[in-house]
């Protein structure tokens, strides 16, 4: 499995580029997010990737982020959704768009993506929604997870990523824990919580909690 390549950019094409590494051309797929922030041809880039192995063909699909990565699997799993339509989805929303809508249950953001109809966007969002506290939590981890190259380049001068890794705010991931710990559902937790940070992404933890339980408290 290649989990990440980094070398020089040789070219780019619609919805692919090819990295050249030690001599080795890698095509590598990627959202229009992605491509939007490589860097230009002849520099040196590195990206996490998602192989697909069919029985005619191999396929590489790289990504900026761990999270975004993970998503890409997860939106996979999904009838109706293949590695396309999760570029697509990828594409118009990023991860982060990505994990809110979900735990909102918010479909109609996700049938924005170019191939995605309406039914296909309710199954993603009632099919996934259990598994996006699990992704959102991801994102405390992912800046110490960041630099770790499975393939070095053999190329002098320092890889470049495709754009510096979003920041993430570990507030969200804490309120998350305390939420479920609480017992709450995860997945009810995760769309009081996502709606809470959506008002302030930058809320501490005691207050996005505090958001949070006023959202989940009873009505009525």
């Amino acid at each position: 499995m290649i989990g990440k390549i980094a070398g020089r950019l040789e070219y780019r094409a619609a919805d692919h580029v090819l990295i050249d590494v030690r001599g080795v051309g890698y095509i590598v797929y990627v959202s229009d997010r992605v491509m939007a922030g490589l860097p230009g041809t002849g520099e040196q880039v590195a990206l996490y990737t998602d192989l697909l192995v069919r029985e005619d063909n191999l396929q590489l699909f790289g990504f900026t982020t761990l999270v975004e990565k993970e998503w890409h699997r997860l939106l996979m799993s999904v009838q109706g959704i293949g590695a396309k339509a999760s570029l697509a989805i990828l594409s118009v929303l990023g991860a982060e768009g990505v994990s809110r809508a979900i735990a909102l249950g918010d479909w109609n953001a996700i049938a924005k993506a170019r191939g995605v109809g309406p039914k296909t966007a309710q199954r993603v969002t009632i099919e996934l929604k259990d598994k996006a506290p699990g992704v959102m939590a991801m994102g405390g981890t992912v800046a110490a997870a960041l630099g770790d190259a499975v393939i070095e380049a053999d190329i002098p001068g320092p890889v470049r990523r495709a754009t510096p890794p979003p920041r993430i705010n570990p507030a969200q991931a804490e309120a998350l824990s305390a939420l479920t710990n609480l017992g709450y559902a995860p997945g009810e937790a995760a769309s009081a919580v996502a709606e809470a940070a959506g008002n302030d992404p930058d809320t501490e933890t005691s207050a996005l909690i505090r958001a949070a339980l006023k959202l989940l408290a009873p009505k009525g």
